[in-house]
């Protein structure tokens, strides 16, 4: 193992903490059934895919007195998607599970993400192995990876592999796609008699994979907590030199909450949420005037600096970007079969295709457009066969936008001020950053009670820790039926189950706490500057939530 830096040899030390109910150990544990479930939508539709684990019970943890006694199991664990901090402790939390209810137990982690449990290609866990990675970022443990799980090729291959190690369960800790193949693994395992288990893990750090039982997904406190002492790092250097806008676009691949919760950490001049642009119908002239009469008044009172926080995934949901992009998403696999778009010469060649294959009202928006923002609209696809958002450069767009507006305006006679701008991407510093002590405990504690699922015979289910705005010793621990968060979505144009992305609500309270203040922020520069993550001192300080789970705790 490599030399340890200071912090790195405090944080193995760490012990997290347990909800009460596991802390006597999986095998003095209650299991309590709550009502069946039923899919979020298209119940119908997920019912016939999903014949043998469709509408089972939330489950509930209890701690007992009377010990259970429980076959040997071997268990396998894949890291899926992107990374996010805190996924090493999942996994610290199922091996100490695992082998606190029987040494004999054994832990497999895949190698590579869900390509692993294909290949055959693996590692057994020992306890000085686990004991390198505790409470440290990153995925590095076995690494991960994007290969899905839903071909009955691929399923027959992961069986072999489970046969092989005798393995009689497996874990998948990722997002919504993920456990949407933790959903189908299920399914193919039980509709085949194969007598193998699949448990999933909530891991996001845009936080769009929740609901009423799974309250927030892993890795979401630390990267918003990372990103806005970045953020809050540029407002103090903007509030001294006073001569900078700051456009920082946010990851969140679709949803806004990563870019909401940091705004509300450091209380930008300007906070666009892509769920309110697609509500209001908000064009993307619309959002160049808005931004830009904020910038104006602020100059009118001799603040020529500002920040402005911009989601990942906003060009998605302006109406007329979000028309051209399913057009040119339908559109691109015939331009790859296009002769004339593949040997074009030029850049400039490719832009003319594009533009007149899109319908009218497309071609124009794509126009519109600057040369760097439509050669990133070309790029390769994503896993979908979609659009990659997170590489169009949204925040050099909109300033490019806006200094237009700004000289129309000056050029009206109105006072715009001197505008000078600076882009930032914050995204992968936050991934892969130390886990918080409540992103250490929470994902602890998930993985341990994906074991407690395990012992129980249970399938089809997502880890589920609850109260989590509560101390630790009061989180409610059980599981959560993968079908119970389906819908169908259209993918590689048919559609097919997934787990629905849960969107930032405009009605809730997190985003009425910033609708309730944009405008004082604007103008006043009432920034916030929350610092480094903490992990040694009062409770109040290294133990704090995030803004979003405290207001949402509120009924």
């Amino acid at each position: 193992m490599n030399e340890l830096s200071p912090l790195q040899t405090e944080r193995l030390k760490y012990q997290p903490k347990l909800p009460h109910s596991l802390r006597k150990g999986v095998n003095k544990l209650e299991l309590i059934q709550g009502e069946n479930t039923k899919a979020i939508r298209d119940e119908e539709q997920i019912q016939e895919l999903f014949k043998n684990t469709y509408g089972k019970p939330i489950i509930t943890f209890e701690s007992t007195n009377e010990e259970k006694v429980f076959a040997v199991k071997n268990v396998g664990v894949i890291l899926s998607g992107g990374q996010a901090p805190g996924g090493h402790n999942v996994i610290a939390g199922l091996y100490d599970a695992l082998k606190q209810a029987n040494p004999n137990n054994k832990l497999y982690g895949f190698l590579g993400g869900p390509a692993g449990i294909i290949d055959g290609k693996y590692i057994e866990f020992s306890d000085e192995f686990i004991d390198e990675y505790r409470n440290t970022g990153g995925f590095d443990i076995i690494g991960s990876g994007r290969t899905k799980l839903e071909s009955q090729e691929q399923f027959e291959k992961s069986l072999a592999v489970c046969k092989k190690l005798e393995i009689s369960a497996v874990v998948i800790i990722g997002g919504d796609d993920s456990n949407t193949n933790a959903a189908l693994l299920a399914e193919w395992f039980v509709q085949n008699n194969t007598g193998i288990q699949v448990i999933g893990c909530p891991k996001t750090i845009d936080g769009d994979l929740k609901n009423d039982q799974i309250e927030i997904s892993f890795g979401f406190d630390t990267a918003t907590k990372t990103y806005a002492e970045l953020i809050g790092n540029i407002q103090r250097d903007a509030n001294s030199a006073k001569k900078y806008w700051h456009f920082i676009k946010i990851m969140g691949r679709s949803a806004s909450h990563v870019a909401l919760e940091a705004a509300l950490q450091t209380q930008p001049n300007i906070t666009l949420i892509s769920e309110e642009v697609e509500e209001k119908k908000m064009s993307l002239g619309d959002i160049i005037n808005y931004m830009s009469d904020i910038i104006s008044q602020r100059a009118a009172k001799g603040k020529n600096f500002g920040i402005a926080i911009v989601p990942e995934g906003l060009i998605e949901f302006i109406p007329e970007m979000k028309s051209m992009i399913a057009n040119l998403n339908d559109l691109m696999g015939e331009l790859e079969q296009d002769i004339n778009f593949y040997n074009a010469t030029s850049t400039h060649d490719r832009f003319e295709i594009v533009q007149n294959r899109l319908k009218v009202e497309n071609a124009k928006v794509f126009a519109s457009l600057p040369a760097l923002i439509k050669a990133q609209l070309l790029m390769d696809r994503d896993p979908h066969g979609n659009v990659q958002v997170s590489r169009i450069d949204t925040e050099k767009l909109l300033i490019e936008m806006i200094k237009t507006r700004l000289e129309g305006m000056k050029s009206q006679g109105e006072y715009v001020g001197k505008f000078s701008e600076l882009a930032h991407f914050f995204g992968y510093e936050g991934r892969c950053a130390f886990p918080s002590n409540f992103d250490a405990d929470y994902c602890y504690s998930l993985g341990y009670n994906a074991f407690a699922l395990i012992n129980f015979g249970l399938t089809g289910y997502l880890s589920s820790i609850r109260n989590l705005t509560q101390n630790a010793d009061k989180w409610i621990a059980g599981g959560t039926p993968l079908t119970m968060m389906m819908n169908m979505e259209k993918r590689h144009g048919e559609f097919k189950p997934v787990i629905q992305k849960a969107l930032v609500k405009l009605d809730g309270s997190v985003f009425k706490k910033l609708e309730n203040n944009r405008e004082d922020w604007a103008i006043n520069d009432k920034y916030k500057f929350p610092g480094a993550i903490q992990y040694f001192g009062p409770s109040s300080v290294c133990d704090l939530t995030t803004v979003t789970l405290q207001l949402e705790s509120v009924k």
